[in-house]
């Protein structure tokens, strides 16, 4: 195993300004880790790789976490594929070939949980890497993940690198996307509901039957393993980092309703698609780490809307 982080130590978030990267400096900042090198395109152009190279040699950090990355939904990955495969192999091969050039002690690299198969079983195991076709939809995005975890896994194998890398499922939390055009589908509800709620609405129409199940686990659970694996997991097989409990999107859109304070009626669009019937990790090898997500989910949608409120809908008006 590896040298842990110490107080001391210098630490690289890669992304800091996204949300999983904020998630992960607020982790550092409260666990006392105060040394940190925080990049994002708007201070490096991580697409570049004399740009970082010389990053590297000049501030050498000691770990690496490695958040950045070009993200979207169905509809940005399928009117921009080739940005999606380019920037994402640019960025994460040019990160992860600097932080072994320059000696650094750990990376941990973030991957997805798009990169199983379409129709992988349920719940998802991590062996169950590369046994099939990807979702089209995504599959640029998802490539490009997984060329990044044979890298991490390549450079420890011919060179003995200390890299891991981890596959959350969906996410969310505070400084989420709430475009309704390209969000997710917790916080595009988020928004709708409060947007029906203002308008004095009668019923919120959702896309689909409302049968489909899904993950989600709060951002901020996220950066907590991710900092826990940092310090305890050496290994090159890749981790799940999930809940291991789904729900239905429409027990989701009730849960949302009630968070919101909507007193309308919530309507399915069954001419709409559904996607995939279910997506679960299988965490059991998080937790035989010793690792288990804390912040349950009524709780956790109910701070998100709180932060939406305060930082999203007032700048709406």
């Amino acid at each position: 195993m590896t040298d842990r982080m110490i107080a001391s130590s210098k630490i690289c978030v890669a992304g800091y300004k996204g949300l999983v990267g904020s998630a992960i400096v607020r982790r550092l900042r409260s666990g006392g880790f105060a040394n940190l090198l925080l990049i994002d395109r708007g201070e490096v152009d991580l697409t570049d790789q004399r740009a970082v190279r010389e990053l590297f040699a000049r501030e050498k950090p000691e770990y690496v976490f490695l958040a950045a990355a070009r993200v979207g939904g169905i509809l940005a990955n399928s009117t921009h594929p080739a940005d999606f495969i380019r920037d994402n192999l640019l960025i994460q091969t040019h990160v992860i070939d600097a932080a072994h050039t320059h000696g650094v002690t750990k990376l941990l690299f973030l991957g997805s949980s798009c990169i199983y198969p379409k129709d992988a079983p349920q719940p998802m195991k991590e062996e169950h890497l590369l046994t099939g076709p990807l979702e089209p939809t995504n599959e640029w995005y998802a490539i490009a993940k997984i060329a990044g975890i044979k890298l991490v896994q390549a450079l420890r194998k011919q060179h003995g690198f200390c890299g891991i890398s981890l596959m959350p499922t969906n996410l969310y939390g505070p400084g989420d996307n709430f475009d309704v055009t390209s969000s997710h589908v917790l916080p595009a509800l988020l928004r709708r509901f409060d947007d029906a709620k203002r308008a004095g609405a009668s019923e919120l129409v959702v896309w689909g039957t409302g049968a489909p199940r899904r993950e989600f686990l709060h951002v901020d659970d996220l950066a907590d393993a991710a900092v826990f694996l940092m310090q305890q997991y050496d290994d090159e097989e890749i981790i799940n980092v999930g809940v291991g409990e789904d729900l239905s999107i429409a027990e989701l859109a009730g849960l949302v309703r009630e968070v919101v304070g909507f007193s309308g009626e919530i309507a399915f669009d069954i001419t709409k698609p559904d996607g995939t019937p279910r997506k679960l990790l299988d965490v059991s090898r998080l937790h035989a780490q010793g690792w288990t997500a804390k912040i349950a989910l009524a709780d956790g949608v109910a701070s998100t809307y709180q932060w939406y409120l305060e930082n999203v809908a007032q700048m709406r008006g």
